[in-house]
C-alpha cells in the first residue's frame, strides 16, 4: 500500500513540475506515516513541507498543487485532505485493504519478509558467556535478543552468521580448573582450603565427581598438569551444557569461535602488526598502546603490557579485526549493559582501520528482575546464587521464556514473573497471542466439519466484509512487512512483539463479537478467508521470533 502511494505522490510531483505549478524539480525523500488518530486518515505525507525551502512557498500552497495533481488515485483512496501546516492525509478505499488478504494468502510463509539487506553479510555475535558455569537468566535475555535480531535480519534479506565467542584463554578458566581440582582432592578425602576466587557452586562438585569416574588417571598427575587437565575437561563439559541449554531454547550457532585459537594461530601479533603499520599503536613505558583518543575514546588503551602479556583488549581487538577479515559487511555484538564503556574503544579501533561507525553495532542488554508472584526470586538449585536459564525454560517453557525476554527494549530493565508466564489466561501475553492462532485453527476445524472450504485468492467477495473490525484487521495485517523492516533497521525485536499483541487484541475482539461461520455462505467464505490470513500472519511473526504457533491450547 505504501509503495503504491509513493508511486502516486512521485508521479504527482513530476506532473506539477511539468505543468509549472511547482518549479524546483526536487524529488524529496518524503515520509509516509500512520497518523496518530484514525480521523486523520490511513497515511500522511510530509512531502509538501520538505519542498517549502526549494519552492519558496508555504507548505499548504505546495500541498494544494500536489493534491490537484494526485486526482482520484484510480480508486486507491476515497479522500485526500490537507492538514495542519501542510501534511497530506490519505483515506484509502476499503477494497484496497482487503487486497492485502490476497497477498497474505498468496505469499504464505514468506509474507512479511523484504529484501532491504540485499544479501549483505552480517555477523551477530551473542551470548558468549564464559565457559565457567551455567547460563543465567541475563544470558537468556541476550540469547533471545541476539537470535531474534539475527532472524529479523534474515527476514529482511541479509545473509546472517550467528557466532558464539568462547572465552577459553583467560584466567577465569584456569580458576575453574583449579576449583575442580580442589573438589576432586576433597572427594579423595583430603582437607583443602578453597580459594576465595574459586567457583564454589554445586556444578563444580558434579564436574569433579564425573572427572574422577571418567579419568581417574588425573589423580596421578603433578598438580600443574592436573589443573590443566581439569581446565580442559571443565571447559569442554560446560560448553556441552551451554550448547544443550541453548538448543532447548531453540538456538543454534553457525560458529563457535575459540579465543584460544587467536593465540594458537598467532592472530594477536598478526592483527596488532597491522595497527603498527598504520601508525595506530605506539610504545610507552615498555607497553604497546592503541591511539584510541584519536577516534573519540577518553584515553589511549594498553594492548601489550610491559611484561609482554596481552591485555583482554588486545585479544578483543584482534578478534574484531579478524571478523572483518572474514568479509562481513557489518558486525553486531550483543553485550551486557555493564560493557557500555567498552563500546567507544572498539568503535575507535574500527574507525582507525577505516570502517564507518555503523559497521559495528553493539546492543546492550539490561538486567532481568526475576519474580515469582511479584516478589524477587534469586536463588537457584545448581548455581547457588543465581537462577539458570535452563531452570526457567524447564518451568515456563521456551516459548514463554523467549516472549517475555523480547517484550521490552533490550536496553531497558525487564521484570519476568514466572507465575504469570505459566498462566493460561489473557493476562499472560504469550498465551494471549498463541491463543489467537489456536482459535483460528479451531474455526478451521469447525469449517471442515461443516464442509465450508476456505476460498483461494481471487475467489472471495470482499463486499461481504462490512464490519469495522474486519477493516481494522485487514489494515493491521498490511503492517507486518513494514514492522519487520523497521525492526531490522533498528535491531528491535520488541516491535514485532507489540505488533503481535495489537493484532491478537483486534482478533479476540472480533471473535467475541462476530461469528465466522454463518448462514450466508458468501459471508462465511469472506470471514474464513480473513481469519486464515490473521492466522498466517501470527504464525509468520511468531516464527521470526523463534516462538511456536500451536494449533490447540
Amino acid at each position: 500500500m505504501k509503495d503504491q502511494l509513493r508511486q502516486k505522490i512521485a508521479a504527482a510531483l513530476k506532473d506539477c513540475y511539468a505543468n509549472g505549478s511547482l518549479d524546483s524539480t526536487e524529488m524529496p525523500e518524503f515520509a509516509l506515516e500512520l497518523p496518530g488518530q484514525p480521523e486523520h486518515g490511513d497515511f500522511a505525507t510530509n512531502a509538501a513541507m520538505l519542498l517549502a525551502k526549494a519552492e519558496r512557498k508555504a507548505p499548504r500552497k505546495i500541498a494544494e498543487a500536489l493534491v490537484a495533481a494526485l486526482g482520484d488515485g484510480g480508486g486507491l483512496w476515497t479522500k485526500v485532505e490537507i492538514a495542519g501546516p501542510g501534511f497530506i492525509n490519505f483515506f484509502l478505499a476499503p477494497t484496497c485493504w482487503y487486497q492485502v488478504l490476497d497477498r497474505v494468502m498468496q505469499q504464505g510463509d514468506a509474507y512479511g519478509r523484504c529484501n532491504i539487506g540485499q544479501g549483505k553479510k552480517v555477523q551477530v555475535e551473542f551470548v558468549s558467556a564464559n565457559p565457567t558455569g551455567p547460563l543465567h537468566v541475563g544470558h537468556g535475555r541476550g540469547a533471545a535478543v541476539g537470535d531474534a535480531v539475527a532472524s529479523i535480519l534474515q527476514a529482511a534479506g541479509y545473509d546472517i552468521q550467528r557466532e558464539y565467542y568462547v572465552n577459553d584463554a583467560g584466567n577465569q578458566v584456569v580458576i575453574l580448573g583449579r576449583s575442580i581440582w580442589i573438589r576432586l582432592r576433597e572427594l579423595e578425602g583430603e582437607s583443602v582450603e578453597f580459594p576465595e576466587d574459586g567457583y564454589q557452586a554445586e556444578y563444580v562438585r558434579e564436574l569433579a565427581a564425573r572427572l574422577r569416574d571418567e579419568h581417574p588417571e588425573v589423580l596421578l598427575l603433578a598438580e600443574a598438569e592436573a589443573i590443566k587437565f581439569c581446565t580442559r575437561y571443565g571447559v569442554r563439559s560446560i560448553l556441552h551444557w551451554l550448547d544443550d541449554d541453548l538448543k532447548a531454547f531453540g538456538i543454534t550457532f553457525d560458529n563457535w569461535y575459540s579465543e584460544q585459537s587467536l593465540y594458537d594461530r598467532d592472530m594477536i601479533n598478526i592483527e596488532l602488526g597491522k595497527l603498527a603499520v598504520r601508525g595506530l599503536s605506539y610504545e610507552k613505558d615498555g607497553a604497546l598502546w592503541f591511539r584510541t583518543t584519536n577516534y573519540g575514546d577518553d584515553k589511549d588503551r594498553v594492548l601489550i603490557k610491559s611484561d609482554g602479556s596481552p591485555t583482554y583488549f588486545a585479544s578483543d581487538v584482534a578478534y574484531h579485526m579478524e571478523k572483518f577479515d572474514r568479509r562481513f559487511d557489518r558486525v553486531i555484538n550483543v553485550w551486557g549493559a555493564d560493557h557500555h564503556g567498552y563500546v567507544p574503544r572498539m568503535k575507535a579501533v574500527l574507525s582507525g582501520l577505516g570502517h564507518p561507525p555503523e559497521d559495528l553495532e553493539v546492543l546492550l542488554i539490561q538486567m532481568v528482575n526475576l519474580l515469582r508472584d511479584g516478589q524477587p526470586y534469586t536463588m537457584g538449585k545448581r548455581s547457588g546464587n543465581f537462577i539458570t536459564l535452563r531452570e526457567v525454560i524447564d518451568e515456563v517453557g521456551s516459548d514463554a521464556c523467549r516472549f517475555f525476554f523480547l517484550m521490552r527494549r533490550s536496553d531497558s530493565q525487564l521484570d519476568f514473573d514466572l507465575e504469570l508466564a505459566k498462566k493460561q489466561s489473557s493476562d499472560n501475553p504469550v498465551y494471549y497471542v498463541q491463543y489467537a492462532h489456536a482459535r483460528v485453527c479451531s474455526i478451521q476445524r469447525n469449517a471442515d466439519e461443516a464442509g465450508v472450504v476456505t476460498p483461494r485468492p481471487g475467489e472471495v467477495d470482499f463486499s461481504a466484509l462490512t464490519e469495522p473490525e474486519e477493516l481494522a484487521l485487514a489494515k493491521q495485517l498490511s503492517l507486518l512487512p513494514d514492522v519487520v523492516e523497521q525492526a531490522a533497521l533498528a535491531y528491535e525485536p520488541h516491535r514485532i512483539v507489540y505488533y503481535l499483541h495489537d493484532l491478537s487484541a483486534l482478533f479476540h475482539s472480533y471473535y467475541n463479537r462476530q461469528k465466522v461461520l454463518v448462514d450466508d455462505l458468501s459471508k462465511s467464505h469472506a470471514r474464513l478467508y480473513l481469519v486464515e490470513a490473521v492466522r498466517q500472519v501470527i504464525a509468520n511473526a511468531l516464527g521470526i521470533l523463534g516462538i511456536s504457533a500451536p494449533d490447540k491450547m
